[in-house]
C-alpha cells in the first residue's frame, strides 16, 4: 500500500526540469537518432531529453511509460519482441557509455534488468524488471563531463532483455531514463554486412538528388542502409537500395557514402564515394524557407531566462539564419547551424510569448513557428554567501555558485556542492 501511495504521489507532484541532458549511446532512443530504429517520432532529434521524476521504482515514470520517461516521445513505449534493434551482450563485465549534452550535478547512476521470464510483447512495467539494480554508482553531487562511463557486472540472462539506465540529478527532482534493448547468448551475430557497391547519383536538382547502390550481403540479414555526407548521416532506408534526398543546398558539392547495418547493430564499411554538385538557382530566389516547427523549452526555465529549441527549416537554396521574437519584438539572430537559443535578461514571474522565423540567403523570410507561451519563475531567495571561515549550524542558509544550501549540522570549511560536503542540502 505504501509503495502504491508513493508511486501515485511521485507522479502527481510538479517537478522542475533540469538543465542537464544525456543518454546512453546505444539506448533505444540513441538508435532511433542514428537510424537503426525506425518510426520513432521526434526522439530522433532529442535522444538526450528523456527526463522524468526520479525515485524509481517507488517513483519515476508510470508503468507502460517507462521507456519514454512519461514524456511526449510515446513511440518509445511501443513494446514487442521484434519492434527494436538489439545490442549483443554477454553476462559479466560491460561498460555503459553516456553522452552528456549538458552536464549536471549527479546523485547516482543505476541500472536495472528485466526478469528472465518477462513478457517482451507487453508494455514495460515495474513487474517486468528486477527492482534491485544490478549496478549502482553513487556520485554525491559530482559533475560529469561531456561523456561518462560505468563498468558493471551484467547478471546472467538469455535471449531478449531490456536494461533500464537511470541518471539521477542531484539538485532537482528529476532523472533521465534510458532503456537499452539487448540480446544475450545463443548465436550472437558479430559479423558486419559487406559494403554496398556501385553507388551512383541521378536526378540532380537544386535541392534534390537520387542515390542508389548495390545491395550488401550479411550472414543473418541486412536491416537497412545509412547515407552520409562526409561524417554526417543525412538519410536512412529500411532496406531499400535507393533514396530520394531532399532539403539539399543549391550549387553545393556533396560527397556521399552508404553503409549497411544488420539487426544486431553491426555496420559495414562505406561504399564508394558519390560526388555531385546540386544545380544553381536560375533567376532570383523568391521562395521563403519553411517555418521552424516544434518550438519548445529545452532545459531549465529560471526567473530571468528561457532556453528555446526548434526543428530546422528547409529551403530551395539554403537557410541562412533564424530570427527569435519575444511577442512581436525581434530579440536575436542565430546561424542556420544552430536550432537553440537561451533568452536572457527577462523579468521574474512574467509571461512571455516566443516565436522563430527562418531566413534564407536571398532575404526571404518564413512564416512564424508555433508560438510558445512561457512564464518565468519567481525570483529565488538569496542568502549570505558561503564563507570558508564561518561556523554554520543546522538550519543556516547560504548561497554558493548561485545555488542555495541549508546546513544539516555544525560545519566549518566544507564547500557546498562538493561530493564530500554531505552537511549541505540544496534548497529547491
Amino acid at each position: 500500500m505504501l509503495f502504491a501511495l508513493l508511486f501515485v504521489l511521485s507522479n502527481t507532484v510538479f517537478v522542475e526540469k533540469s538543465s542537464a541532458h544525456g543518454n546512453v549511446t546505444n539506448s533505444r532512443g540513441a538508435l532511433c537518432a542514428s537510424g537503426q530504429n525506425q518510426n520513432c517520432g521526434q526522439i530522433i532529434y532529442e535522444p538526450y531529453s528523456l527526463e522524468g521524476p526520479k525515485g524509481f521504482p517507488a517513483g519515476g515514470p508510470q508503468d507502460g511509460k517507462i521507456a519514454s520517461a512519461n514524456t511526449w516521445f510515446t513511440q518509445l513505449d511501443q513494446q514487442s519482441s521484434t519492434r527494436w534493434s538489439k545490442v549483443n551482450i554477454s553476462p559479466g563485465t560491460y561498460t555503459f557509455n553516456w553522452y552528456i549534452k549538458v552536464p549536471h550535478k549527479t546523485t547516482s547512476w543505476k541500472y536495472y534488468i528485466t526478469k528472465q521470464n518477462w513478457d517482451p510483447n507487453a508494455p514495460l512495467t515495474r513487474a517486468s524488471f528486477d527492482l534491485t539494480p544490478f549496478c549502482s554508482v553513487s556520485s554525491g553531487g559530482s559533475m560529469p563531463g561531456g561523456s561518462y562511463s560505468d563498468t558493471c557486472n551484467i547478471p546472467s540472462r538469455t535471449g531478449y532483455q531490456v536494461i533500464l539506465a537511470v541518471w539521477e540529478i542531484y539538485d532537482t527532482n528529476n532523472a533521465f531514463y534510458n532503456v537499452i534493448d539487448v540480446n544475450f547468448g545463443g548465436d550472437t551475430d558479430q559479423i558486419a554486412p559487406t559494403a554496398p557497391s556501385n553507388a551512383t547519383s541521378s536526378n540532380i536538382g537544386t535541392t534534390t538528388a537520387t542515390v542508389s547502390w548495390g545491395g550488401s550481403a550479411d550472414n543473418v540479414g541486412v536491416v537497412g542502409y545509412r547515407i552520409f555526407n562526409g561524417s554526417n548521416q543525412i538519410a536512412t532506408t529500411n532496406g531499400v537500395r535507393s533514396a530520394n534526398l531532399t532539403g539539399l543546398t543549391a550549387n553545393t558539392t556533396y560527397n556521399l557514402t552508404v553503409k549497411a547495418f544488420d539487426a544486431a547493430g553491426n555496420v559495414s564499411n562505406a561504399s564508394n564515394t558519390i560526388t555531385f554538385t546540386t544545380l544553381p538557382v536560375i533567376g532570383p530566389d523568391t521562395v521563403p524557407p519553411t517555418a521552424p516547427s516544434s518550438l519548445h523549452v529545452m532545459g531549465t526555465i529560471t526567473s530571468t531566462s528561457v532556453p528555446l529549441m526548434w526543428n530546422a527549416s528547409t529551403d530551395n537554396v539554403g537557410v541562412k539564419e533564424y530570427h527569435i521574437f519575444r511577442g512581436s519584438t525581434y530579440i536575436a539572430t542565430v546561424p542556420a547551424t544552430s536550432v537553440h537559443y537561451t533568452v536572457s535578461n527577462l523579468t521574474a514571474n512574467t509571461s512571455y510569448a516566443f516565436s522563430v522565423k527562418a531566413v534564407d540567403h536571398a532575404g526571404n523570410i518564413s512564416t512564424t513557428s508555433n508560438v510558445l507561451n512561457v512564464t518565468t519563475l519567481s525570483s529565488p531567495a538569496v542568502y549570505p554567501a558561503w564563507s570558508a571561515t564561518t561556523v554554520y549550524v543546522a538550519g543556516n542558509k547560504v548561497t554558493h555558485n548561485n545555488v542555495n544550501y541549508e546546513a544539516k549540522w555544525w560545519t566549518l570549511n566544507e564547500t557546498p556542492g562538493t561530493s564530500t560536503a554531505t552537511v549541505w542540502k540544496v534548497i529547491p
